[in-house]
């Protein structure tokens, strides 16, 4: 959709038609239209849109120029470098917008500040040759304009000074009042359908379920591909955008605070916006204008986020990525805003690039944040945790420091970047990248506990709303029940409180022989221990156990006690209460060390034959005899746990995938198989062509 004209009284615009020749680009044949549009202007400063169409020979490499009649002077661009001499400015391409097809359009932005009255330049120059024309204001097809006072930028909101109020209240306080989240993920956004990844059609119960949880807002990710008519309409079809009605409805008549947006059309078509800003601008405005429509009288609570994970093909690199992002932005909150009713003062939500938490990222949002000087916007940013551990690659199998700054490091700048200075911010999803019930082991569960209470009191201490992603990890979607109740019980806990974590949730005892103590480190937390529990018994300080600052202690009679017949795998599970939070479990585990044997098949199919006794498998490396690290991510020895091998304690096998075979060279590759007891087995593998044999070392 164009922008709408008269909005504000220094909304102008100047369609300047060219002359023949141009020089530079061999003498080429040129001309031009240049759209110079003021679609926002405040006291003593404006923003301009500039579109230039090349109506002459293809060019590779431009420069528009031209002259302010008033004094003007630009203070920010973007996808474009702009140099000035007195009031005549010059604006030069990017390396990713150099070239203009014949009737190609080129854009790019910028801000300005004026005083006594603003203008528009009556001519251009492109590449040196002037294009002449009249000035005319572009009439838009189909609309009208109605008044939009808040398209008129509010003063710049300081960190002592709270934003002006949405309709709910202060942005700020509303997105605290959607703390906690919960994302139905995998569902309206999945391809082709709402089925299609799994998850049954959502109901009212699922939501009335979840909000009984606790739950004050739900995000509703949304795929449009796969439900829109062609260019130049994009129709939405409608059975597809009443059943997004409904469930938004549902949502709403539950008492939830609602986000919808555009999701995987992030990655299907948006993408290509740098190689094709007039299509997909066009497919973008179209969407968001029927989606405006269709909710523009909803409540105040429904809340729209633009794009899911922003990502562009064509950027040299993410600087140049945030400028086409910050184009998208400007157009989405300006569309948005001039759609009327509730949309006037909607709450809008803006990603990052990528949704990516680093401090660059940041920055560049909260440039176009203070650009758009409008009151009701909040940031988002995405968060699974340190790559390593949050997939289980490169030795990344606990809690650790590494774990723990990364965490830190993210919400702190999500503070200090936004919430400082009166932004509030959505983590808009959360989790840890290959937690997931259908592929059990990759994250041990204790370890997870740990990411998830640090995440709900770092970001509770820092103001930051986050939004759980579920798609069907989390919440059993038949029958409604947590698939694991300790998990949610921490984060409901961790909304106000803290919780004390260990070590670890495990205590490895052997089959047979003199079991001794065994000591766990207790991460405190701000609490203290009040006492052991095993079901409805009480073990006995001093005679099952001692504390010695935060050393918990089991006693060599209690283990023995627990364990019982020793037989392989847990015996028993005890509980650390605490003066606050949920208790911390501990598995009295018995086991032998792991066995394997020899073994041989294809890199379509190769599997160890391992004994595993009772314990259970960490992680894996793989290296070749000159010590480097074999297979893929050759840059660690370490592996990612399931998708290059996986354990099978059923059929007492691990599988080496065919992903890890795709770079494994031929020759011999010496495993070594960490268990989480502390034992190790190392194992050699020959590859040759698509055989593989194998034996322990």
């Amino acid at each position: 959709m164009r922008q709408r004209a008269g909005l504000l009284a220094g909304t102008l615009a100047a369609l300047l038609l060219a002359g023949l020749m141009v020089a530079g680009n061999a003498q080429a044949a040129a001309g031009c239209r240049v759209a110079y549009t003021v679609p926002a202007q405040w006291q003593g400063g404006f923003t301009a849109d500039v579109q230039v169409t090349n109506l002459g020979d293809a060019v590779n490499g431009w420069s528009l120029a031209w002259t302010f009649p008033a004094g003007q002077r630009v203070t920010q661009a973007w996808n474009v470098t702009t140099t000035a001499a007195g009031d005549q400015v010059t604006a030069k391409n990017l390396s990713y917008n150099a070239a203009i097809a014949t009737n190609g359009t080129v854009s790019f932005g910028f801000n300005g500040s004026w005083t006594g009255s603003n203008p528009v330049p009556t001519s251009f120059t492109l590449n040196g040759v002037a294009c002449t024309g009249g000035v005319s204001t572009p009439t838009p097809t189909g609309t009208t304009a109605p008044p939009s006072p808040t398209l008129s930028p509010s003063p710049t909101v300081s960190p002592t000074t709270s934003p002006s109020p949405s309709p709910g209240g202060d942005p700020m306080a509303a997105v605290a009042a959607m703390q906690p989240g919960w994302n139905l993920g995998n569902t309206l956004d999945a391809i082709p359908d709402e089925t299609a990844w799994g998850n049954p059609l959502t109901t009212q119960a699922l939501l009335r379920q979840v909000r009984s949880q606790g739950y004050r807002s739900i995000r509703l990710p949304v795929t449009w591909t796969d439900h829109t008519g062609p260019a130049p309409t994009y129709t939405i079809d409608p059975v597809w955008l009443a059943r997004v009605r409904q469930v938004v409805d549902w949502s709403l008549a539950e008492g939830f605070y609602v986000m919808i947006n555009l999701h995987h059309d992030s990655w299907q078509w948006l993408n290509g916006y740098p190689g094709d800003r007039t299509t997909v601008m066009n497919r973008y405005t179209a969407l968001w204008t029927q989606i405006a429509t269709t909710f523009r009288d909803h409540s105040a609570k429904l809340v729209f986020e633009n794009i899911n994970e922003p990502q562009f093909n064509g950027t040299a690199d993410d600087a140049q990525g945030d400028e086409v992002l910050r184009e998208l932005h400007l157009a989405f909150v300006r569309l948005i805003r001039q759609s009327g009713g509730g949309n006037a003062t909607r709450l809008l939500v803006l990603p990052t690039l990528h949704t990516s938490g680093e401090q660059a990222r940041m920055d560049a949002l909260n440039t176009t944040i203070s650009q758009l000087r409008d009151p009701n916007i909040a940031a988002t940013i995405h968060f699974y945790g340190y790559w390593p551990f949050s997939v289980n690659i490169a030795g990344g199998t606990r809690y650790d420091s590494n774990v723990e700054q990364d965490l830190v490091g993210t919400f702190e700048r999500a503070r200090a970047s936004f919430v400082a200075r009166g932004i509030p911010v959505i983590i808009g999803e959360w989790a840890l990248l290959s937690y997931d019930y259908t592929r059990p082991g990759i994250i041990e569960r204790g370890e997870l506990l740990k990411f998830f209470e640090a995440v709900g009191y770092h970001a509770r201490t820092r103001n930051l709303t986050t939004m759980l992603w579920d798609a069907g990890s989390f919440l059993n979607r038949t029958t409604l029940q947590w698939r694991d109740q300790g998990i949610y019980d921490l984060m409901k806990a961790n909304l106000t409180t803290r919780s004390a974590t260990a070590s670890s949730d495990q205590v490895y005892l052997p089959r047979s022989g003199t079991i001794t103590a065994k000591s766990l480190t207790l991460n405190l937390n701000g609490t203290s221990l009040q006492g052991l529990r095993q079901g409805g018994t009480n073990l006995v300080a001093g005679t099952d156990y001692t504390v010695s600052g935060s050393t918990l202690t089991l006693t060599a009679s209690a283990l023995t006690r627990l364990a019982g017949n020793r037989a392989a795998g847990v015996n028993a599970t005890i509980e650390a209460r605490f003066s606050q939070g949920v208790p911390w479990q501990i598995s009295i585990i018995s086991y032998d060390p792991p066995t394997q044997s020899a073994a041989s098949g294809t890199t379509a199919s190769f599997a160890i034959p391992t004994q595993f006794r009772g314990d259970q498998l960490a992680t894996m490396e793989a290296k070749y005899a000159d010590g480097s690290g074999a297979g893929p991510a050759n840059w660690t020895s370490y592996k990612e746990f399931w998708t290059h091998f996986q354990p099978d304690y059923t059929a007492n096998t691990i599988l080496l995938k065919p992903e890890f075979f795709a770079e494994v060279n031929d020759g011999q590759v010496t495993l070594t198989f960490h268990f989480w007891s502390g034992t190790q087995k190392t194992y050699r593998i020959t590859k040759s062509g698509s055989t593989v044999t194998g034996s322990p070392a």
